[in-house]
């Protein structure tokens, strides 16, 4: 009867003459990390994973029910005494066109900045992103100042990968990049003390995104 000694050396043996281990199969690097998501469906896989994140989600048709849902939110958000800020020239036509009313300039901002209205880049559908930048007439402050950020986009800007929206941004600005990219992934928020989770820490406490047909201008 064979040691114990003897059967691990008899399993050494064993393991040597069967030959060397065959190697691990080799990645393919350029493979995506992730499956590729369906193309006619990002905006709604964005929708899904921008509220999953947080976000308060908004599918407005027309400029008629921009005006219906933005009024109606702006009811229920906007403190008495506070204002409702949009800097970008496009942007408060928009809202001139809908019939929502907003503060155009700089007045008491840092006083008065409840809400901030811009646009973006933008909108990434795999991880329910915004790309935000400075280049516009919102500046920084706009979407980082206000307690609630709101922001108004269309379908076709949203990209499936983060590589598509920088490559979008690249395409876009050319050589003259903007100063800052913002990648914003839901309600700024953190845990640093004590693991408690606290909203609006380094930014916005509410992110909002109404997302308008690409021709709801043209829609009664």
């Amino acid at each position: 009867m064979l040691s114990s000694r003897d059967k691990l050396l008899s399993r050494i043996r064993a393991a040597l003459a069967a030959g060397p281990a065959p190697a691990p199969p080799v990645p393919d690097w350029a493979a995506p990390v992730h499956p590729p998501l369906p193309a006619a469906d990002l905006a709604v896989t964005f929708a899904n994973n921008f509220r999953r994140i947080g976000g308060e989600f908004f599918y407005c048709e027309s400029l008629a029910q921009l005006g219906s849902e933005l009024r109606t939110w702006l009811a229920g958000h906007l403190p008495a005494g506070q204002q409702f800020y949009v800097w970008e020239p496009a942007m408060q036509a928009l809202l001139s066109t809908a019939q929502v009313p907003f503060q155009a300039t700089e007045t008491d901002f840092k006083a008065q900045a409840a809400v901030g209205l811009t646009s973006c880049e933008a909108l990434v559908a795999r991880t329910g992103s915004l790309v935000v930048t400075p280049a516009s007439a919102s500046g920084r402050r706009l979407s980082i100042y206000p307690d609630q950020h709101i922001v108004v986009a269309r379908p076709s800007q949203v990209v499936a990968e983060i590589g598509d929206a920088l490559r979008t941004v690249q395409a876009r600005y050319g050589a003259a990049l903007p100063s800052m990219l913002s990648l914003t992934t839901g309600p700024s928020r953190t845990a640093d003390i004590e693991k408690t989770l606290v909203l609006g820490a380094h930014g916005p406490r509410r992110l909002s995104l109404f997302l308008l047909e690409d021709d709801a201008e043209n829609i009664a």
